[in-house]
C-alpha cells in the first residue's frame, strides 16, 4: 500500500501517517484503538506478519493459522471500520477494550466481523490479547440467482442446470 493513499482505517489520514508506520515496525501504536487500527488495515494491506507478531504469546494457546489469516485478508474485499467504542487503553493504561466492526467482502457475501477485542501492552507495547465475537447478520452483496436464471459462469445454461445443481 502507498504511503499517500488513504489509509483503510478510516481516520481520514495518509496510510503513511496513520497505520503505516505501525505495520513497518517504525513507531509503536499509542493506544489500544490505534493497534487496532492498524490491525485492520494490515488485513486490508495483506501484512499478514503484522497481524501475527501483534498477538499476545500464551503457553498452550492455539497459535493463529498464518495461511488462512493469508486466505482471509487476499479473498476479502475490506469495505470500512467502524469503532463502537473503547474502555481504557490509553497511553497511560496496560490493558484497555475496543467493540469494533471490520465490514468486508468475501465470495459474494457482504460481512461484518463485529468483536470486542482486548489489548495489554507488554514491555510498553501494546499487543491483541483475545476476542469475543459478536453476532452478526451476513447480506448478499449481489441479487441471489434464480434457479431458472441464466447461469453467471457464462455457459448459457439455466443456473439449476449448471452450477446450481447440488
Amino acid at each position: 500500500m502507498k504511503k499517500t493513499e488513504k489509509c483503510p482505517c478510516g481516520s481520514g489520514k495518509t496510510y503513511g501517517d496513520c497505520c503505516g508506520p505501525i505495520i513497518a515496525g517504525t513507531t509503536n501504536a499509542p493506544t489500544a484503538e490505534a493497534l487496532m487500527r492498524a490491525r485492520y488495515s494490515a488485513y486490508a494491506a495483506h501484512e499478514i506478519d503484522f497481524i501475527l507478531s501483534s498477538c499476545v504469546r500464551k503457553a498452550g494457546a492455539e497459535e493463529i493459522d498464518p495461511a488462512e489469516t493469508r486466505k482471509w485478508s487476499e479473498e476479502s474485499q475490506w469495505l470500512g471500520l467502524t469503532v463502537h467504542g473503547t474502555q481504557r487503553g490509553g497511553p497511560a493504561d496496560d490493558e484497555g477494550v475496543v467493540d469494533f466492526s471490520a465490514h468486508y467482502t468475501r465470495n459474494g457475501l457482504k460481512d461484518e466481523h463485529r468483536e470486542s477485542a482486548s489489548f495489554k501492552k507488554v514491555d510498553g507495547k501494546w499487543l491483541y490479547a483475545e476476542g469475543r465475537l459478536v453476532g452478526t447478520t451476513i447480506v448478499r452483496a449481489a441479487p441471489k440467482v434464480g434457479r431458472n436464471d441464466p447461469c453467471p459462469c457464462g455457459s448459457g445454461k439455466k443456473y439449476k442446470q449448471c452450477c446450481g445443481r447440488g
